[in-house]
């Protein structure tokens, strides 16, 4: 089984993914921690809580963490959510209490008290977890893994031509993660982009009772903005890494350039012969895998079969 700490800002394709967690036997969800990015601080915390509610969760600690990126004044939100984060699908308000603890430190505690045994799932701007390694430089070698939503390696944005949202939003977050990370999986725009909801996923879905129906409310209408579950193919990679494919390589996050603001620059391992090269001769730190193909029909078909469980 592995734990994982979600970091997220639901989001519609973060709320399949917290269903999609939830319904599996191979994820033990230590926590949800929440982050500004789709929609505001207090939105996506709420949206959080009440996810949590639906599926009568109370187990589940809650935390919510940064409400700005690092440096800007203020994130990017977006509009394929709808204004509150849910596609306009109304949940029913959450009963249920949280600790105060900040997110930063639920998840340097959660880790750090579960030596190499935590695998940190953000599928958000990575504000939270890069103030937790500042904040705690021990993170980065007790923790087992990052596996992340976020970046375009060999493809355009989706926010601008250069630039993912998630990175977009706070690219000196994304830069200090994957500056100071001992390995980060990447789920980009490379493979989300093959999530498609048009294959069928909604119907499924509504095949299943009350959780189920509500998914493919909150996807249907997402997917008139965009038609793509970006944030579940994390998940979805825990429990089947098999049907995902990538290549090793090193990703620098540009926070300089106005043009490029967010861009996810890949190096790769050039293989010939038999034998590895890198591309560059400086010799970059090979720290990244970068997913970038996953078979798609088995993807959607997990996701369904796992929330209509719910």
């Amino acid at each position: 089984m592995t734990k994982i700490i979600m970091d997220c800002d639901p989001g519609v394709d973060d709320a399949i993914a917290i269903l999609l967690a939830l319904a599996s036997p191979e994820i033990e969800v230590l926590g949800i921690t929440t982050v500004a990015g789709n929609v505001e601080p207090d939105k996506v915390y709420e949206n959080a809580r009440r996810i949590l509610a639906l599926v009568s969760r109370p187990d589940i600690p809650l935390a919510k963490g940064c409400g700005r990126p690092l440096l800007a004044r203020r994130g990017n939100k977006t509009a394929v959510h709808g204004s509150d984060g849910l596609a306009g699908v109304t949940l029913p308000e959450s009963p249920y209490g949280y600790s105060e603890k900040h997110a930063v430190d639920f998840i340097i505690d959660t880790v750090m008290s579960n030596p190499g045994e935590v695998t940190l799932c953000p599928t958000a701007p990575l504000t939270n977890i890069a103030m937790a390694m500042l904040k705690e430089p021990g993170l980065r070698d007790n923790v087992k893994d990052i596996v992340l939503m976020g970046g375009a390696a060999f493809r355009r944005g989706n926010i601008t031509p250069a630039a993912e949202f998630n990175f977009y939003v706070d690219p000196h977050a994304a830069h200090i993660v994957f500056d100071s990370a001992e390995h980060i999986t990447m789920l980009g725009l490379d493979v989300t982009h093959k999530a498609d909801i048009r294959a069928g996923l909604c119907r499924e879905l509504e095949q299943g009772g009350a959780i189920a129906g509500i998914a493919a409310k909150m996807a249907r209408g997402y997917a008139e903005f965009d038609p793509f579950l970006h944030d579940p193919c994390v998940i979805a990679y825990l429990i089947r890494p098999d049907i995902f494919s990538g290549v090793s390589g090193h990703v620098d996050i540009e926070y300089e350039s106005r043009r490029l603001f967010g861009f996810s620059h890949a190096i790769v391992l050039d293989v010939q012969s038999g034998a590895e090269k890198q591309c560059r001769i400086d010799e970059p730190h090979i720290n990244t895998t970068i997913i970038t193909d996953v078979q798609a029909d088995v993807l959607m078909s997990l996701i369904a079969e796992r929330i209509l469980t719910l």
